[in-house]
């Protein structure tokens, strides 16, 4: 009996002993003979459970929600919330993310509608030039036919080529220039937005003359100086086309002040149809200065005014050294450059037409003085 228990007995211990082995083996997610218990990887059932609900996107790390919600947190600007925003982030509409602006607002701060012509940064297509390019195909070849100092060529990569694309990098290897291919989206970004047509030139700094330099070229020639000065004419068009007709019509110079007036950039180059390769344009510090230092030497000064008590037609003074003051389209001309004429002169014109334009009044005024002193010498 005791051996019958004894058995008994151990085999009882042996059942308890093989119980507690398969359990330890089954939460191992391993079987008897050590291998992995199918659908577990080899790993125990708590490794395989899940993980819980999503956390709220302002929780998870490298979210952007989760970034804007430490920005937010940590700018002294802010206050602290009130208690009734202490509500669970997934709650939150997306529209009431800090640091967003609600869909449809048209105030988003440091952004702009799309199709505003006021964006930071940005140039509308077709508004304007950039300082140091030429763009257009007709532009581009007329300015390298009159050997505008450039130093780039960028051609279109996929544009459709013609006689004036093959004449401008013909023109350029010629003289020695780089031409590039250049995407569409970089000529926008090179010519800011001008209408480049697939060709654009970067024009080199251009090199202003002395005021005085103009009387010693007039002195050169032999001839009675005729200077064109601009009073305060800021579109570098005008500035082209004054000095266009300033070439056309034997004038000797252009003279711009160097601050509150046009400069010679891409637009003037583009204006000018390449006079601006033939005859120079001198910067001065002060402008009134300037033209009182040319009637020292002899020059008298004859203002375009609206307003002028004299005749264009009538101008006496054409047949003398001269220096006509254009004024601006708007404003006229300064009141210190008035007083400093000689003579204000008016160009006669319809009643109904208030005023002209800068390059056209200069065009005009320099073909009368042009006339009047080939009467003269006739």
């Amino acid at each position: 009996m005791t051996g019958t228990g004894g058995s008994r007995s151990g085999r009882g211990s042996g059942a308890a002993k093989g119980s507690r082995g398969s359990k330890a083996l089954k939460g191992s997610g391993k079987t008897k003979t050590g291998k992995p218990r199918p659908g577990t990887g080899g790993y125990g059932r708590r490794a395989l459970e899940g993980k819980g609900p999503t956390p709220p996107a302002a929780m998870r790390p490298g979210h952007p929600a989760q970034r804007r919600s430490a920005v937010a947190s940590a700018s002294p600007a802010r206050s602290s919330p009130s208690p009734a925003s202490s509500d669970r982030t997934r709650t939150r509409r997306p529209d009431d993310a800090p640091g967003r602006t609600p869909r449809g607002s048209g105030d988003a701060p440091g952004r702009t509608p799309r199709g505003s012509g006021d964006a930071p940064g940005r140039t509308p297509r077709g508004a304007g030039d950039a300082a140091e390019f030429v763009a257009g195909r007709n532009a581009v070849v007329e300015s390298l036919r009159a050997s505008v100092p450039a130093s780039v060529l960028y051609v279109g990569a996929r544009i459709q080529h013609d006689e004036r694309v093959a004449e401008a990098i013909q023109l350029a290897a010629d003289r020695g220039m780089t031409v590039l291919e250049a995407g569409a989206a970089e000529l926008d970004r090179l010519t800011a937005g001008a209408l480049h047509q697939g060709l654009a030139l970067r024009v080199r700094a251009y090199d202003y003359a002395h005021p005085d330099d103009l009387l010693a070229r007039a002195a050169d020639a032999g001839q009675l100086p005729l200077i064109a000065a601009l009073d305060g004419v800021t579109d570098p068009r005008n500035l082209g086309a004054v000095v266009r007709s300033a070439a056309a019509f034997g004038a000797h110079g252009v003279v711009v002040p160097s601050r509150r007036g046009a400069g010679v950039t891409a637009g003037a180059w583009k204006a000018s149809a390449g006079a601006l390769a033939r005859l120079p344009v001198a910067r001065a510090a002060n402008l009134a200065r300037t033209l009182q230092s040319y009637r020292d030497a002899g020059v008298f000064l004859a203002g375009l005014d609206g307003a002028g008590d004299t005749d264009l037609r009538d101008l006496d003074l054409a047949t003398a050294p001269l220096a006509l003051v254009i004024g601006s389209e708007g404003r006229g001309l300064s009141r210190i450059v008035s007083q400093a004429c000689d003579v204000l002169v008016r160009i006669p014109i319809a009643a109904r037409t208030e005023s002209l334009n800068a390059g056209v009044a200069a065009g005009i005024a320099l073909y009368e003085v042009a006339t009047l002193r080939a009467r003269a010498a006739g």
